[in-house]
Protein backbone atom coordinates (compact mmCIF):
# COMPACT_ATOMS: atom_id res chain seq x y z
CA UNK A 1 0.00 0.00 0.00
CA UNK A 2 1.31 3.50 -0.91
CA UNK A 3 0.62 6.45 1.45
CA UNK A 4 2.25 9.90 1.44
CA UNK A 5 4.86 8.85 -1.07
CA UNK A 6 5.98 6.00 1.16
CA UNK A 7 5.48 2.39 0.38
CA UNK A 8 4.08 0.48 3.31
CA UNK A 9 4.42 -3.26 3.23
CA UNK A 10 3.05 -5.90 5.48
CA UNK A 11 5.12 -8.93 6.31
CA UNK A 12 3.25 -11.98 5.19
CA UNK A 13 4.43 -15.40 6.20
CA UNK A 14 4.22 -17.31 2.98
CA UNK A 15 5.98 -20.31 4.35
CA UNK A 16 4.14 -23.51 3.66
CA UNK A 17 2.76 -25.33 6.69
CA UNK A 18 5.22 -28.17 6.20
CA UNK A 19 8.11 -25.70 6.24
CA UNK A 20 7.01 -24.26 9.58
CA UNK A 21 7.53 -27.53 11.38
CA UNK A 22 10.07 -27.62 14.12
CA UNK A 23 13.03 -29.98 13.57
CA UNK A 24 12.10 -33.57 14.28
CA UNK A 25 8.40 -33.05 13.54
CA UNK A 26 6.23 -33.80 10.54
CA UNK A 27 2.67 -32.76 9.83
CA UNK A 28 1.46 -36.06 11.15
CA UNK A 29 3.32 -35.59 14.42
CA UNK A 30 5.76 -38.37 13.60
CA UNK A 31 9.48 -37.82 14.28
CA UNK A 32 11.63 -37.05 11.25
CA UNK A 33 15.31 -36.44 10.72
CA UNK A 34 16.32 -33.00 12.10
CA UNK A 35 17.97 -30.42 9.88
CA UNK A 36 21.23 -30.31 11.88
CA UNK A 37 23.51 -33.16 10.88
CA UNK A 38 26.73 -34.03 12.75
CA UNK A 39 30.16 -32.93 11.65
CA UNK A 40 32.66 -35.52 10.44
CA UNK A 41 34.62 -35.25 13.69
CA UNK A 42 31.48 -35.56 15.80
CA UNK A 43 30.43 -38.67 13.90
CA UNK A 44 33.89 -40.20 14.33
CA UNK A 45 33.80 -39.54 18.08
CA UNK A 46 30.33 -41.07 18.41
CA UNK A 47 31.43 -44.29 16.71
CA UNK A 48 34.65 -44.32 18.73
CA UNK A 49 32.72 -43.91 21.99
CA UNK A 50 30.34 -46.71 21.11
CA UNK A 51 33.20 -48.98 20.09
CA UNK A 52 35.16 -48.25 23.28
CA UNK A 53 32.25 -48.60 25.71
CA UNK A 54 30.31 -51.53 24.24
CA UNK A 55 31.69 -54.60 25.95
CA UNK A 56 30.72 -58.09 24.84
CA UNK A 57 29.16 -57.21 21.49
CA UNK A 58 25.62 -56.11 20.72
CA UNK A 59 26.77 -52.92 18.99
CA UNK A 60 23.82 -52.85 16.60
CA UNK A 61 21.58 -52.26 19.63
CA UNK A 62 23.76 -49.32 20.67
CA UNK A 63 23.62 -47.94 17.13
CA UNK A 64 19.83 -48.15 17.19
CA UNK A 65 19.63 -46.27 20.46
CA UNK A 66 22.21 -43.63 19.48
CA UNK A 67 21.18 -42.77 15.94
CA UNK A 68 17.43 -43.51 16.02
CA UNK A 69 16.06 -43.15 19.52
CA UNK A 70 18.37 -40.51 21.02
CA UNK A 71 19.53 -38.32 18.14
CA UNK A 72 16.79 -39.02 15.56
CA UNK A 73 19.25 -38.84 12.68
CA UNK A 74 17.72 -41.97 11.16
CA UNK A 75 14.26 -43.45 11.20
CA UNK A 76 13.77 -46.97 12.49
CA UNK A 77 12.91 -48.14 8.98
CA UNK A 78 16.11 -46.66 7.56
CA UNK A 79 18.18 -48.27 10.29
CA UNK A 80 16.66 -51.71 9.76
CA UNK A 81 17.25 -51.41 6.01
CA UNK A 82 20.91 -50.66 6.72
CA UNK A 83 21.12 -53.50 9.22
CA UNK A 84 19.73 -55.97 6.69
CA UNK A 85 22.16 -54.76 4.03
CA UNK A 86 25.16 -54.89 6.38
CA UNK A 87 24.35 -58.49 7.31
CA UNK A 88 23.92 -59.54 3.69
CA UNK A 89 27.29 -58.11 2.60
CA UNK A 90 30.63 -59.89 3.21
CA UNK A 91 32.75 -58.81 6.15
CA UNK A 92 32.07 -57.82 9.74
CA UNK A 93 28.43 -56.80 10.14
CA UNK A 94 29.00 -53.95 12.57
CA UNK A 95 31.73 -52.45 10.40
CA UNK A 96 29.42 -52.59 7.39
CA UNK A 97 26.64 -50.95 9.41
CA UNK A 98 28.92 -48.16 10.64
CA UNK A 99 29.99 -47.40 7.06
CA UNK A 100 26.36 -47.43 5.89
CA UNK A 101 25.20 -45.09 8.67
CA UNK A 102 28.10 -42.73 8.07
CA UNK A 103 27.44 -42.62 4.33
CA UNK A 104 23.73 -42.10 4.92
CA UNK A 105 24.42 -39.06 7.09
CA UNK A 106 27.50 -37.41 5.53
CA UNK A 107 28.30 -39.22 2.31
CA UNK A 108 31.81 -40.56 1.76
CA UNK A 109 33.22 -38.45 4.62
CA UNK A 110 30.73 -40.04 6.98
CA UNK A 111 31.57 -43.51 5.68
CA UNK A 112 35.26 -42.92 6.41
CA UNK A 113 34.42 -41.51 9.86
CA UNK A 114 32.23 -44.51 10.64
CA UNK A 115 34.87 -47.00 9.55
CA UNK A 116 37.74 -45.30 11.38
CA UNK A 117 35.71 -44.64 14.52
CA UNK A 118 34.42 -48.17 14.93
CA UNK A 119 37.72 -49.90 13.99
CA UNK A 120 40.80 -48.04 15.20
CA UNK A 121 40.02 -46.89 18.80
CA UNK A 122 38.62 -50.32 19.81
CA UNK A 123 41.57 -52.05 18.10
CA UNK A 124 44.03 -50.08 20.23
CA UNK A 125 42.01 -50.71 23.39
CA UNK A 126 41.72 -54.46 22.74
CA UNK A 127 45.49 -54.78 22.58
CA UNK A 128 45.81 -53.02 25.94
CA UNK A 129 42.93 -54.99 27.50
CA UNK A 130 44.31 -58.23 26.07
CA UNK A 131 47.56 -57.74 27.93
CA UNK A 132 45.64 -56.87 31.10
CA UNK A 133 43.28 -59.86 30.95
CA UNK A 134 46.16 -62.22 30.18
CA UNK A 135 47.74 -61.15 33.44
CA UNK A 136 44.40 -61.44 35.29
CA UNK A 137 43.15 -64.66 33.67
CA UNK A 138 43.80 -66.73 36.78
CA UNK A 139 41.37 -64.75 38.95
CA UNK A 140 37.75 -65.90 39.19
CA UNK A 141 36.57 -62.27 39.18
CA UNK A 142 37.83 -61.93 35.61
CA UNK A 143 35.67 -64.84 34.45
CA UNK A 144 32.63 -63.36 36.21
CA UNK A 145 33.23 -60.00 34.55
CA UNK A 146 33.45 -61.57 31.10
CA UNK A 147 30.31 -63.62 31.75
CA UNK A 148 28.45 -60.46 32.77
CA UNK A 149 29.58 -58.66 29.62
CA UNK A 150 28.43 -61.60 27.50
CA UNK A 151 25.02 -61.58 29.21
CA UNK A 152 24.65 -57.88 28.48
CA UNK A 153 25.53 -58.46 24.83
CA UNK A 154 22.90 -61.19 24.58
CA UNK A 155 20.30 -58.82 26.00
CA UNK A 156 21.17 -56.10 23.49
CA UNK A 157 21.07 -58.56 20.59
CA UNK A 158 17.69 -59.85 21.77
CA UNK A 159 16.36 -56.31 21.95
CA UNK A 160 17.58 -55.66 18.40
CA UNK A 161 15.93 -58.88 17.20
CA UNK A 162 12.60 -57.93 18.79
CA UNK A 163 12.74 -54.51 17.11
CA UNK A 164 13.39 -56.13 13.73
CA UNK A 165 10.58 -58.66 14.17
CA UNK A 166 8.11 -55.89 15.03
CA UNK A 167 8.87 -54.29 11.65
CA UNK A 168 8.46 -57.56 9.75
CA UNK A 169 5.69 -57.19 7.12
CA UNK A 170 2.52 -58.92 8.29
CA UNK A 171 2.33 -61.14 5.22
CA UNK A 172 2.72 -64.88 4.87
CA UNK A 173 5.78 -64.95 2.59
CA UNK A 174 8.08 -62.67 4.66
CA UNK A 175 7.19 -64.66 7.77
CA UNK A 176 8.02 -67.91 5.96
CA UNK A 177 11.37 -66.44 4.86
CA UNK A 178 12.06 -65.42 8.48
CA UNK A 179 11.25 -68.89 9.82
CA UNK A 180 13.13 -70.66 7.03
CA UNK A 181 16.24 -68.52 7.53
CA UNK A 182 16.22 -69.20 11.28
CA UNK A 183 15.89 -72.95 10.76
CA UNK A 184 18.60 -73.03 8.08
CA UNK A 185 21.16 -71.06 10.10
CA UNK A 186 20.40 -71.93 13.73
CA UNK A 187 19.31 -75.57 13.41
CA UNK A 188 20.59 -77.01 10.13
CA UNK A 189 23.85 -74.98 10.16
CA UNK A 190 23.55 -74.13 6.47
CA UNK A 191 26.39 -71.78 5.39
CA UNK A 192 25.27 -68.19 5.69
CA UNK A 193 26.23 -67.22 2.14
CA UNK A 194 23.90 -69.85 0.65
CA UNK A 195 21.12 -68.91 3.03
CA UNK A 196 21.40 -65.24 2.09
CA UNK A 197 21.54 -65.99 -1.64
CA UNK A 198 18.48 -68.25 -1.57
CA UNK A 199 16.41 -66.10 0.80
CA UNK A 200 17.38 -62.90 -1.00
CA UNK A 201 16.58 -64.30 -4.45
CA UNK A 202 13.21 -65.64 -3.32
CA UNK A 203 12.33 -62.36 -1.57
CA UNK A 204 13.24 -60.18 -4.55
CA UNK A 205 11.37 -62.46 -6.94
CA UNK A 206 8.28 -62.54 -4.76
CA UNK A 207 8.19 -58.75 -4.30
CA UNK A 208 8.68 -58.22 -8.03
CA UNK A 209 5.70 -60.45 -8.85
CA UNK A 210 3.58 -58.90 -6.10
CA UNK A 211 4.26 -55.32 -7.22
CA UNK A 212 3.71 -56.24 -10.87
CA UNK A 213 0.25 -57.51 -10.06
CA UNK A 214 -0.64 -54.23 -8.34
CA UNK A 215 0.37 -52.08 -11.31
Amino acid sequence: MRAGGLTLTRNVDTQAPDEQRSPGQTTGGQPSRPAAMPTTLELFLIFARIGLTSFGGGLSGWFLREFVHDRHWLTEEEFLDGLALSQALPGVNIKNLAIWIGHRLLGWRGAVAGFCGIIFPPAVSIVILGVFFSAMAGFSLTRFALAGAAAGAIGLSLSMAITAVRRLPRRVFPILIFIGTFIAVAILAVPLIWTVLVAGTLSVGFEYVRLSRHE
